[in-house]
């Protein structure tokens, strides 16, 4: 736990560069244990929680040094502040936090809140609207999707009007473009796709259907392993056609990318890309978790798998530092996480470090997997259209998303009073009923604290001296 405690003390600036060592990734017992009922405080209880958790990683501890702080975040204003500003209107004005630990005693009000009734600073509220006017509003959007895709539109115009969420009629089109995998000029696309497509073929023959070497084999059989541990609870993701097809999409990945290889967590990675593009091919809206792939043509499998390939790797080129050795990308957005929600919701950051969690113990997880495990996979599609429409830019997005997403459960995680509690909550967030709506408030939440902070940083800087 020593590279633990030495990351947790790490005081460099989220927005200042420095040379300090930071150690590397965690390295999770394989072990699972029964967690104590009792109430456990301090770093042993760490060790206990560590031991029980079902999903992690296998890795090695590394250790690695930043040589460079972060840079710069530039803000994708064209692309998010119009389709963000209507839902931010609806914000309560933000106040800023006192910015000290020592004997923070929340009022018994605060307490004994409930989640549903209580505002926070910072908090979007929930947009007021009926069922018949999501309908039209979907309607008119798909209308609008429909007149700028039947044009020759600009990738900014596409990623503009795809933020606040793109209708599934038209979704794997526009993924398409946004991702850069399709062409904009209409009379090259069906050309270019033709032969990505047999290009992805050539490599799935070249190296996946050949003797493969002791490394190669060993990247295989990890693979081999986790792809079948994706999504349990959906029946779509069990069929051995599926699983076949996502072992090959994510071999070939590894051996094209070898500075990464595979890592544990790309594979979940897959599923936004392929529901969309099956999407496609399921007949009269029916529902994706238990459709059949026997019923489909060989021909519109293959190209499901290739457009899931060629989009996973567009898609994965923003956020590569995230799976190179140690990890570096990730530990990076741990330490901005830690310091952003200490910036924002001190009271909140606080109680989390006076019960001993550490923001890795999390959010790593939320990095790695880019939510995909918090939330269920109709969200995540949704989150990516907002991602998609980001552009390179959603690797610094995705930060302001993961603190958005944690300040939604504030009220929760302020009345846990003990560590167990936190991380049973944090691990296991109550998403299973959220719909577009809370993704829509999440990802103008994020928008609001990435304008805020990382075009100022320099924001609320008086107010982190104790008064």
């Amino acid at each position: 736990m020593d590279g633990l405690h030495s990351f947790e003390n790490d005081k460099s600036s989220f927005w200042k560069k420095n040379s300090k060592a930071v150690p590397g990734r965690p390295s999770p017992k394989k072990e699972v244990q029964r967690i104590s009922r009792t109430k456990t405080v301090g770093p042993a209880s760490y060790h206990e929680f560590q031991a029980s958790i079902s999903d992690a990683w296998a890795v090695e501890d590394d250790d690695f040094c930043l040589t460079s702080g972060v840079d710069s975040t530039k803000i994708s204003k064209k692309v998010s502040q119009s389709a963000a500003l209507n839902v931010l209107n609806v914000h309560r004005t933000f106040e800023a936090p006192v910015h000290h630990c020592e004997n923070v005693n929340l009022s018994v009000q605060e307490k004994n809140v409930t989640h549903v009734k209580n505002k926070f600073p910072g908090r979007p509220r929930p947009l007021p609207s009926s069922t018949n006017t999501l309908d039209k509003n979907t309607e008119s959007k798909l209308e609008r999707f429909e007149t700028l895709l039947a044009n020759t539109p600009t990738i900014d115009e596409l990623a503009q009007l795809s933020w606040s969420g793109v209708p599934q009629k038209v979704r794997p089109i526009i993924w398409r473009l946004l991702a850069g995998y399709l062409p904009i000029n209409q009379e090259r696309r069906q050309t270019i796709l033709e032969r990505k497509r047999q290009d992805y073929w050539n490599l799935v023959q070249q190296y996946y259907d050949t003797e493969r070497d002791e490394a190669s084999q060993d990247t295989y059989h990890q693979i081999h392993i986790d792809v079948p541990r994706m999504n349990p609870s959906v029946a779509l993701f069990q069929q051995e056609t599926v699983q076949k097809m996502f072992e090959r999409i994510l071999f070939i990945w590894a051996i094209r990318h070898p500075a990464s290889g595979y890592v544990q967590g790309i594979n979940d990675l897959v599923t936004p890309f392929f529901v969309v593009f099956l999407q496609e091919f399921i007949p009269n809206n029916e529902p994706f978790e238990t459709f059949s792939l026997n019923t489909l043509h060989q021909d519109k499998l293959d190209i499901i798998e290739a457009d899931s390939f060629w989009c996973l790797s567009k898609f994965l080129d923003a956020i590569q530092d995230n799976y190179v050795f140690a990890q570096l990308g990730i530990q990076q957005k741990v330490n901005q996480l830690k310091e952003l929600i200490q910036r924002v919701d001190n009271n909140l950051h606080c109680h989390l470090m006076q019960h001993n969690i550490d923001y890795l113990q999390f959010s790593f997880r939320w990095l790695n997997n880019l939510l995909t495990r918090e939330l269920p996979l109709r969200c995540t599609i949704r989150l990516w259209d907002t991602y998609l429409a980001e552009g390179d830019s959603f690797a610094s997005f995705q930060l302001y998303v993961c603190a958005a997403f944690l300040l939604y459960w504030r009220d929760m995680l302020l009345l846990e009073t003990d560590f167990q509690g936190l991380m049973l909550l944090l691990q296991n967030l109550p998403t299973q009923d959220w719909r577009s709506s809370n993704i829509d408030m999440v990802v103008a939440e994020a928008y609001r604290l990435k304008v805020m902070f990382a075009d100022a940083p320099n924001h609320l800087q008086n107010n982190r001296n104790p008064r």
